[in-house]
């Protein structure tokens, strides 16, 4: 695994936000976190970066404890993406892909013929290599969504944290995402994405981990995890079910409050 936590807890003073969680993210998968709001995804992300000082447990990172990393280490090894990132100021959408590369590159170099593909590339999948003279300033919210997630490519990390890409982008745009996802699981990246469309982690995750109050309610392949009990229990709903006609995976869609 790529990502181990070993019954983590942490807490914002007095309010615990994880307690005992144990989970993990492995390399060559999608691992989606799904729950409802202030269930502790996002600090579940910020733990596994030492950017949340957790209370007791242990978080491992390529088999080696969170605490022995380096701060530059951990930066070439984990891309984030953080939620509701966002920019809004006059630079150029390519200069902030190339942001991607700092931990490659000494400080105040110039990006390599390497790095420069490395952004180009980043900015092509995502579709934004249309964008990259333009101004952050001047692009929609959903434009400088998909800017700001080709800078998280552009780091070339095997492993990726995404908290909430999905928002802001238009339905084709999601999908699009979750393409590009499931490309870099495929390329042995270990991905863990949150997720508020149950629709998408149902058909695009590999794995789902369920928080529900700072707990683990559930874990596992979709089909497993999202069971119409777990969907009562965290998320009071209940589900349509429905097949992929090519054969694949089926999905989800949320249809009625319990």
């Amino acid at each position: 695994m790529s990502v181990v936590f070993e019954h983590v807890s942490a807490a914002y003073g007095a309010r615990v936000v994880l307690s005992d969680v144990s989970a993990s993210f492995a390399k060559g998968a999608v691992t989606g976190v799904v729950g409802p709001n202030g269930a502790g995804k996002t600090t579940l992300l910020r733990a596994a970066l030492d950017l949340m000082k957790i209370a007791s447990g242990t978080v491992r990172v390529l088999d080696k404890p969170l605490a022995q990393w380096s701060r530059e280490g951990l930066a070439r090894t984990v891309a984030y993406l953080p939620q509701g990132a966002d920019a809004h100021w006059p630079i150029r959408a390519r200069q902030l892909v190339s942001l991607g590369r700092l931990p490659h590159r000494a400080l105040f170099a110039a990006l390599s013929s390497v790095d420069a593909f490395a952004v180009d590339a980043a900015l092509e999948r995502c579709d934004a290599l249309q964008f990259g003279a333009r101004r952050m300033d001047e692009l929609s919210a959903g434009e400088r969504a998909r800017v700001l997630f080709a800078r998280a490519l552009a780091t070339s990390a095997p492993i990726l944290l995404a908290d909430e890409p999905a928002a802001y982008l238009d339905p084709s745009h999601q999908l699009r995402l979750m393409e590009l996802l499931r490309e870099e699981a495929s390329r042995g990246t270990a991905v863990a994405v949150t997720l508020h469309d149950l629709a998408l982690a149902s058909r695009h995750c590999d794995a789902i981990v369920i928080l529900d109050g700072g707990c683990v309610a559930g874990q596992g392949a979709p089909e497993a995890a999202l069971s119409d009990r777990l969907l009562a229990q965290v998320f009071g709903i209940a589900a349509l079910r429905t097949k992929d006609p090519s054969g694949g995976r089926g999905a989800l869609t949320p249809w009625q409050r319990l």
